[in-house]
């Protein structure tokens, strides 16, 4: 029986040439049919590598917490030789309000050489997209237009452990897309914070629908994000739905895909992966994808972090919980006194208003003497026209009291 989603995983030396690298990508791309059959017929493809950031560190001669220039560059050549799309690459912080280059783009001279066009997701235009199926946290997303113009869209990122998410991946790397300027962005805590963000990126895989993921597992990072320990690991991974590709290459990683908050490595929030497959988005079951490796299980030793205690991060999910269900019921309140602000809520109280929440870089500074009790922040639109999932904290409050 065909199975419904496909991922190769191949070897791929982490001392490999730009050559053998390009080899192995074909090697792990040629068998996704039904991604090629997508990508050949496509006249705009949009592009979300997981590479910008103002700081490169290197890992045995690989970048260490960026997709490398090696599959990068492989990745473009492809594309150049099986298709006659125009590509565009997006990314947050690439240029400034002004419209100036960041040293944040330093993948920018790979873009030049295969003449690939950038979008800017922090800056105009931007468009207003439904989540198919209604949304998992949010109905609706403020992106940048490129999305709507593209025919199709492809993920590649980095194998590394998350601090927050347990792992990212393809599905995690989406998250750069999301503007973070006020009125039409919303700063990176909006999102990023405990209970949102597990459901934030099953929306934008939605959204976007990826037909071809890439990992780039020639080396990985253990532990976090930023500044974890690098790991050898000698593999690439592609597939054509973007979960499943995930879901293998968590199993590649040591991780059970189909595990959820508080098992590691998803130790402060819940599996973002398992949300979406319950969903009907994807599947982390690795019987249900048919996956072909020249690798196995572990390629090295992961795991995320353990920054707080366990019981901290009950007591922060929970309290996140119930300040969203606090705001859904004091909502007609909250619009007469604070219509068209943000509001950081705490224990059931406004702590802070204004129209731009982005000098509050740290929850955990501005919680003050209140560490264990979470920060939540909203924007009060009388129409509330993001349609924030209110039961989606419901849910999650059922399952901890479970």
């Amino acid at each position: 029986m065909t199975k419904q989603f496909s991922v190769r995983a191949v070897r791929c030396h982490h001392q490999a040439t730009d050559e053998e690298v390009y080899e192995s990508l074909v090697r792990a791309t040629t068998p996704l049919t039904r991604a090629w059959e997508k990508l050949e017929k496509a006249k705009r493809i949009a592009l979300k590598f997981n590479m910008g950031h103002t700081k490169v560190a290197h890992f045995e001669g690989r970048r260490r917490e960026l997709v490398d220039e090696a599959t990068c560059r492989a990745v473009l050549r492809l594309l150049r030789e099986r298709t006659s799309a125009v590509l565009v690459a997006t990314d947050t912080f690439g240029y400034d309000e002004a419209g100036e280059l960041s040293p944040y783009l330093n993948y920018l001279p790979l873009l030049q050489e295969f003449d690939v066009e950038y979008a800017e997701s922090n800056l105009a235009p931007f468009a207003e997209y439904e989540v198919p199926g209604g949304g998992y946290m949010f109905q609706r997303y403020t992106l940048n237009e490129c999305f709507r113009e593209a025919d199709e869209v492809i993920s590649v990122a980095k194998m590394k452990n998350h601090l927050f998410m347990g792992v990212t991946l393809c599905t995690k790397n989406l998250f750069g897309i999301t503007p973070t300027i006020p009125p039409q962005g919303r700063v990176r805590t909006y999102y990023h914070h405990a209970i949102r963000l597990s459901y934030v990126l099953p929306d934008l895989a939605r959204i976007t629908n990826p037909c071809l993921n890439i990992i780039d597992a020639m080396t990985g990072q253990w532990g976090r994000e930023w500044d974890g320990e690098g790991r050898v690991c000698d593999a690439l991974i592609a597939g054509d739905q973007i979960v499943a590709t995930d879901a293998v290459g968590a199993h590649l990683m040591g991780h059970d895909p189909a595990s959820d908050w508080p098992t590691p490595p998803f130790r402060r929030d819940r599996n973002h992966l398992l949300i979406a497959a319950q969903g009907g988005f994807g599947t982390v079951d690795l019987e249900q994808i048919d996956v072909v490796s020249e690798v196995e299980a572990p390629l090295n030793e992961f795991d995320s972090v353990e920054e707080d205690p366990p019981e901290h991060m009950a007591t922060v999910r929970e309290t996140a919980c119930e300040q969203g269900l606090f705001y859904r019921d004091q909502q007609k309140q909250m619009i007469d006194k604070y219509r068209g602000n943000f509001v950081y809520l705490q224990d059931g109280e406004v702590k802070w208003s204004g129209p731009d929440p982005s000098h509050i870089s740290s929850h955990r500074d501005f919680t003050g003497k209140k560490p264990g009790s979470a920060l939540f922040l909203k924007f009060v639109d009388p129409e509330e026209r993001e349609g924030e999932r209110f039961e989606s904290y419901e849910d999650c409050l059922q399952r901890m009291r479970a």
